[in-house]
């Protein structure tokens, strides 16, 4: 007989449940597992190191030191530019922390800024139906696509005292050891490689308007700025502020280019030393020094991500649910 309360089909879809709950700790266990050991343990052992003594000769004792429990010394010695009891001297890679730290948000800012920018106008050329479309689209991608060594030593030729650019110019800029010169060299080739990365996700998110909201607004009497202020930008908002939340974090580890292409030097000897190029320098010196280093590195760009998805919008998929709910206008 059929049962009236309908326990039977509940406890059957309860059993389900819990069938389907083991399968997936069954088939996500083992990536949580590797993920735990590929990401997980360098990071802890990266932590526990910098809270150690580098072996190697005391500067201001001349004896040889076998290392040992630091505590928070090397975290001192950076934050504080500290070289043992005396403030690190200058030219020394203790004094270049807080120049490091401040060429990397500069060169986060400016880049990202511009990438976005150049990127929003990208994005809505490639989103566009005319003939030749796909072929512009592949021209924008090249320059992502080339290896970042590569894009260092082009610009380098560029960038050269005889080169290309000052050719144009009609100047004699150093571009690679002046100070600021050299800063907007960096900026210049960075911007110049990223930003396809930035409109290529920008487009995926203006894809996604529906046209007919764009006639409705033409029939409205929108103007073409009217309709990019309150339908373009509020909708492609998510994969907007995803793309940049993606280059900022990349832009805050950069190594590879202004290290190829200025040698992280520049005017004063570290105009384009990032936090990165910093952490490498120090590792030829002293491993735990350089864990403490990094510690402090993966701790800003943590802070900037949590900021960016917890305060910024950077959730695309929350704030697409928000949207369809009505929540986001």
């Amino acid at each position: 007989m059929p049962n009236p309360t309908g326990t039977e089909p509940k406890r059957r879809r309860g059993g389900l449940n819990a069938e389907h709950g083991r399968w997936a700790v069954y088939l996500i266990g083992p990536t949580i597992v590797l993920l735990a050991v590929v990401i997980g343990y360098p990071v802890v052992s990266a932590v526990v190191q910098s809270f150690q003594l580098d072996q190697g000769l005391d500067k201001a004792t001349g004896l040889f030191v076998q290392g040992g429990f630091a505590g928070i010394t090397n975290y001192v010695h950076w934050l504080g530019q500290q070289c043992g009891t005396t403030t690190c001297p200058p030219g020394s890679l203790g004094s270049q922390f807080w120049v490091s730290m401040g060429n990397t948000f500069f060169f986060t800012v400016v880049t990202v800024a511009l990438e976005t920018v150049i990127g929003v106008w990208m994005a809505i050329i490639m989103n566009r139906d005319f003939k030749g479309r796909a072929l512009v689209r592949a021209a924008i991608l090249v320059p992502w696509a080339i290896p970042t060594a590569v894009t260092a030593k082009l610009w380098y030729f560029i960038f050269d005292a005889n080169g290309v650019l000052n050719h144009v110019l009609g100047q004699q800029v150093l571009w690679t050891s002046g100070e600021w010169a050299s800063r907007w060299a960096v900026i210049i080739a960075d911007t110049w490689k990223t930003t396809p990365f930035m409109a290529l996700l920008i487009l995926a998110g203006l894809q996604l308007i529906p046209d007919e909201v764009y006639e409705a607004a033409k029939m409205d009497g929108a103007s073409t700025m009217q309709r990019f202020w309150n339908i373009t930008l509020p909708l492609v908002k998510p994969a907007l502020m995803v793309a940049v939340l993606f280059r900022v974090l990349d832009a805050l580890r950069m190594y590879d280019l202004p290290a190829i292409l200025t040698g992280g030097g520049g005017g004063s000897g570290n105009a384009t030393t990032t936090l990165s190029i910093l952490v490498v320098d120090q590792i030829r010196q002293g491993f735990n020094s350089a864990s403490a280093l990094s510690t402090i590195t993966f701790l800003v760009i943590f802070v900037v991500a949590f900021v960016f998805v917890r305060f910024l919008g950077a959730n695309v998929v929350q704030t697409q649910a928000a949207q369809q709910k009505g929540e986001l206008k």
